[in-house]
C-alpha cells in the first residue's frame, strides 16, 4: 500500500493559522511522501466564488497530487448548528453552485476528478493496482475520535461538541487497556453492505461496474435499488454507456449526477435521529 500523508487546510469552521498551514504543508514536502493530499471545505458562512478561488489557489500553489473538496456539514449543538446560516434549500444551492466552481477550478488547473470529492494532478504517478477500494477494503483508524469498518461492522469512539463530552471521551479512550471490543458501531447488513457499496461506487468518476457488484452480491443492482437507479436516470443523473475499462452497463454518474450522488443516502437515519447529540 503507498503511503499517504493528509494535510487538512480546514476553512473557518476550524480555526487554523494560515503561518501554521503553510508550515506542516512545508514540512509534509519535505518529507518526500509520494502523495500530498489537501482538503477543502466549501459553504461556509459569507464565502463567495472569489474567496473560495483564493482557497484553492493557495492549495494549488504546493500542487498537491491530490485534493478533496467537502461540503460543510453543520453538526448539531455546535455554532452553526445553534445558528443556522441561512435557509437549507439556498444554502444547499449556494454549496452546490461553490462545488461547480471548485470542480471547474481543478480541472482547468490540470487535474482530474476522480469521484465526487477527489481530484488528482494528472501528471502525478499512477497508485497501482493495491490502491484502496473503499468497496470492498476494510479500514482501520488509529486514535480517540477514528473509525474503522470491516464487511460487516462500522465502528470508532463517541463524538462530542461540548468539552466536558469531549475531555470524558479522551479520558476513557486512554483508560483502554483493552481494545479488542468496539463499543460505538453499527453493524451492516446485507442490505446496507449493498446500499453502501451502490453509494461509494456512483461517487466514482468511472462509475459501477455492473458485473463486481452482481459477484460480490449475487443480484442486479437495477433489481435491488429499482426506485432509486430508476429516478435517477430519469433526472438525467445517470449515464447509460459503459466508461472505458468498466465492466457491464455501470451507469455511472454523469457531471451532475455525480455533484448530487451523496444524495444516495445509507439507512442509518432512524439511528441518527435516536442519537442523543453531546
Amino acid at each position: 500500500m503507498q503511503s499517504f500523508v493528509e494535510a487538512e487546510a480546514r476553512a473557518a469552521v476550524r480555526p487554523q493559522r494560515r503561518a501554521d498551514v503553510e508550515a506542516a504543508l512545508g514540512r509534509i514536502r519535505d518529507t518526500g511522501v509520494p502523495v500530498l493530499n489537501i482538503d477543502l471545505i466549501y459553504g461556509i458562512d459569507g464565502q463567495t466564488e472569489e474567496s473560495w478561488r483564493r482557497s484553492l489557489d493557495a492549495a494549488l500553489a504546493w500542487r498537491p497530487e491530490e485534493l478533496y473538496l467537502y461540503p460543510l456539514y453543520v453538526r448539531p449543538l455546535t455554532g452553526l448548528g445553534r445558528t443556522p446560516p441561512e435557509d437549507d434549500r439556498e444554502w444547499d444551492e449556494r454549496r452546490l453552485r461553490l462545488y461547480r466552481h471548485g470542480r471547474d477550478h481543478l480541472l482547468a488547473h490540470g487535474y482530474e476528478q476522480v469521484s465526487m470529492r477527489m481530484f488528482r494532478r494528472r501528471d502525478a504517478a499512477p497508485l497501482g493496482p493495491d490502491d484502496h477500494a473503499c468497496q470492498t477494503d476494510g479500514m482501520i483508524g488509529l486514535g480517540c475520535g477514528a473509525r474503522s469498518y470491516t464487511s460487516a461492522l462500522h465502528y470508532s469512539f463517541d463524538y462530542a461538541v461540548d468539552m466536558r463530552e469531549i475531555r470524558s471521551i479522551i479520558d476513557a479512550y486512554t483508560e483502554t487497556g483493552d481494545f479488542s471490543r468496539a463499543r460505538v458501531g453499527r453493524w451492516v447488513d446485507a442490505g446496507e453492505a449493498r446500499r453502501r457499496h451502490l453509494l461509494q461506487s456512483l461517487l466514482q468518476a468511472e462509475g459501477m461496474p455492473v458485473a463486481g457488484y452482481e459477484e460480490r452480491f449475487g443480484s442486479s443492482p437495477f433489481a435491488d435499488f429499482p426506485g432509486e437507479l430508476g429516478r435517477f436516470e430519469a433526472l438525467g443523473w445517470l449515464d447509460g454507456e459503459a466508461p472505458a475499462g468498466c465492466c457491464g452497463s455501470p451507469r455511472g454518474a454523469r457531471a451532475l449526477g455525480r455533484a448530487r450522488s451523496r444524495a444516495v443516502l445509507p439507512g442509518v437515519r432512524a439511528a441518527m435521529a435516536a442519537y442523543e447529540p453531546k
